[in-house]
């Protein structure tokens, strides 16, 4: 690389970015825009690059940029050297043809080098190819970054073009883009893009830059010059991080805390370019509307941060952050304490006017809003979510489950009102405004009718686990419900083909799957997992094909991952699973079993015999786990037979006990016989009845030793 370097900036100045999108704009153009630089060798592998990005602007700033890359040799393979020169040596028309291509002819012939390709000799040509220069590197670099940004959308819009030329050009960029710098240390680099000629000047806050336009002496300059000249933090990071500060002290000198939003965060700092945060407040009296109504329909819709005071209780205080900073706030204040009125009436209205109806009312109307075309409406839906909920609760009941023992009809009862109630607030108002709100308006408004604390409970929770890490739900009542409501999407969705595919899960399939398996495990439900597949399948009738066995495989699919996740190896969660056990509950013990076995000096024997035992088996017909003792011949035989006499009835105490750890650990001892018998017997032996008894002792050892997990899959 030339030593002539010197630090680049390049910014891109443009109508209001999408704020979502912001800060995954500002990085991918940067990445891409340094990539390109460095794979041209124009700037080091590891050379530091700086992202900004604010409403207006994307800028990269990248250190130790060359003004040209090195040159780089260059040995092309042009052909065999059969094809290239004729018996006497000279160059055959299609080597001189070849040699045109590359810019050379019959005089570079002598200078060809010969050298073994695979089998046969052939000929190569060595070049020189130039290093790009910057200009031409960079101009690649930033067309690439252009074509390459993650777009929400693309906007298409006309350059006016000279006064000579008459007409418009036609542009497709996220916003329209009005500048563009492109310095290397205090240069200009004259590239262009969307129709623009790069500079120097940008252009700084809107209405509070100090000169317009800002000049950027050198590229090092930019981020000072742009806060002191205009009035902008173009980092999108230090603009958060003031956010956030900012938000924190206004809230701490009120003594309340600003709600916890990270999405939020992000957005409000793709809105602003220098932020201020001020104190709002709305009238008291919209307090008696559910505070999770007006927080939505604040952040939502006015990108406003609520206050809640120390017990998570809204105040009426709230903070917003805007980008100016006059020396009278109030104007500011009073405009958002007006706009944000009308938002909180609305919520009060719909509450209000929600709470004039029973939820019991509204179970008819579900029957009116489509589910599914192939499953029918969100009222069928809530029947098979019934059947399957109330099975799940009286199985439950009838193994005297937890709390229910007492009194299994009222925990039935209390399943079945729950599910029959659990949809009906998707047909009120405030849902339809804010879909984010199902389950919890549910809540509110089940306790408004007057229905029991668990239902109402029920109602909010059978939605959860919504994400990764949510809590399950709060009682046993809202745990059957929320395994109801999932296993009948998964069941109905496999039932119709409905599948995941690639990254496309619209029903979030494998969210409900790793829902169900928490659920499952977490709370050790006393059910078998295919049992409960089997039992949700009849609640629709003809409308599905069975597919239990496929919907099988993608739970214990789920909960491979889930396993694997929460620090399990490979290996253990394979030596579990393949077993697939039916109570998941027992997983994390049988896994913990696992681990602890291989700890053992023991593991790694035990297991590569298990391996051999299983291929052994594999090949032999449909064997018997069954010993004679009066076919036992050879002493390591006998030997083995009489340890497993002592050890598999106590491995098997264990096991029936649940004490997977202890049940694998007595295993241990069979290691040296185990190692003396395929040492010292020969398992197919001429003799049929010796070879079957010595097939029903491995069967017998086999079947004992991997009753906790498949001890094989721990073999290296």
């Amino acid at each position: 690389m030339s030593m002539r370097t010197q630090n680049l900036l390049v910014e891109l100045l443009v109508e209001e970015l999408p704020p979502k999108a912001l800060k995954k704009l500002g990085l991918a153009f940067a990445s891409v825009l340094a990539d390109s630089l460095q794979a041209q060798g124009l700037a080091a592998p590891d050379a530091m690059v700086t992202d900004y990005a604010s409403p207006r602007r994307l800028a990269v700033h990248v250190f130790a940029v060359a003004e040209h890359a090195a040159d780089k040799a260059v040995s092309q393979k042009l052909m065999p050297v059969a094809v290239g020169l004729d018996a006497s040596g000279n160059a055959t028309p299609a080597l001189l043809k070849k040699l045109q291509s590359l810019g050379a002819d019959a005089s570079a012939v002598p200078a060809l080098h010969k050298r073994m390709d695979g089998k046969a000799e052939a000929l190569f040509f060595d070049s020189t190819v130039r290093g790009a220069s910057l200009l031409e590197g960079l101009q690649k670099a930033l067309t690439d970054a252009i074509a390459k940004l993650p777009i929400p959308k693309v906007m298409q819009y006309q350059l006016a073009r000279d006064c000579e030329l008459p007409g418009w050009s036609t542009v497709g960029f996220v916003r329209p883009a009005h500048g563009l710098v492109a310095l290397h240390g205090s240069a200009v680099v004259p590239v262009t893009a969307l129709g623009l000629q790069a500079g120097n000047s940008t252009q700084g806050h809107r209405f509070e830059a100090r000169v317009s336009p800002v000049l950027i002496a050198h590229a090092d300059a930019y981020e000072q010059t742009l806060s002191d000249d205009g009035a902008v933090i173009a980092s999108f990071d230090k603009r958060r991080a003031d956010i956030a500060r900012q938000l924190q002290a206004a809230a701490t000198a009120l003594g309340a805390q600003p709600v916890d939003d990270e999405a939020l965060l992000d957005e409000v700092t793709g809105l602003v370019e220098r932020p201020t945060v001020m104190v709002c407040s709305f009238d008291a009296e919209f307090l008696h509307v559910p505070q999770e109504c007006l927080i939505l329909t604040m952040k939502a819709n006015q990108k406003y941060f609520p206050l809640l005071d120390g017990s998570g209780t809204l105040s009426n205080r709230f903070l917003i952050v805007s980008n100016i900073n006059p020396a009278d706030p109030s104007a500011v204040v009073g405009g958002n304490e007006r706009v944000v009125r009308p938002r909180l009436a609305d919520a009060q209205f719909f509450f209000n006017q929600d709470r004039k109806r029973t939820l019991e009312s509204r179970v008819d109307g579900l029957s009116k809003v489509v589910y599914h075309n192939q499953l029918g409406t969100q009222g069928e839906r809530m029947q098979r979510v019934c059947a399957i909920a109330s099975g799940i609760a009286n199985a439950l009941a009838a193994k005297g489950w937890q709390a229910h023992a007492k009194d299994p009809a009222a925990f039935v009862a209390h399943v079945a009102r729950a599910a029959r109630l659990a949809k009906t607030d998707l047909v009120t108002d405030m849902v339809g405004e804010f879909p984010e709100l199902q389950g919890t308006m549910g809540r509110y408004y089940a306790g408004n009718d007057g229905e029991d604390l668990l239902v109402a409970e029920a109602i909010e929770d059978h939605y959860k686990p919504r994400f990764a890490g949510d809590n399950l739900p709060r009682s046993d009542v809202g745990l059957v419900v929320a395994l109801a409501d999932k296993l009948e999407t998964l069941v109905g969705m496999f039932g119709i083909g409905n599948l995941p595919t690639g990254d496309k899960d619209p029903f979030a399939l494998r969210r409900h799957a790793l829902g169900v398996v928490r659920m499952l495990v977490e709370r050790d439900l006393p059910l078998q997992l295919g049992d409960v597949l089997h039992h949700a399948s009849p609640a629709f009738g003809a409308l599905i094909s069975d597919t239990n066995t496929a919907l099988m495989d993608f739970v214990f699919d789920r909960l491979s991952g889930s396993l694997r996740e929460q620090g399990y190896s490979a290996q253990e969660v394979d030596a579990v699973l393949t077993l697939r056990p039916q109570r998941l509950g027992e997983v994390p013990k049988r896994l913990e079993a696992v681990r602890a076995f291989a700890a053992l000096p023991e593991s790694p024997a035990l297991a590569a015999a298990n391996k051999r035992i299983a291929n052994i088996l594999k090949k032999a017909d449909d064997v018997d786990a069954h010993v004679s003792p009066a076919l036992l011949q050879e002493e390591a035989e006998k030997a083995l037979h009489a340890a497993m006499h002592t050890v598999l009835p106590q491995a098997q105490r264990l096991f029936a006990a649940g004490d997977y750890t202890a049940s694998l650990q007595a295993l241990a001892v069979l290691r040296a016989p185990v190692d003396a018998f395929f040492e010292g017997v020969m398992v197919n032996a001429e003799q049929l009845d010796v070879r079957l008894n010595r097939l029903g002792l491995l069967k017998t050892l086999h079947l004992a030793m991997n009753r906790v997990a498949d001890l094989s899959k721990l073999a290296t």
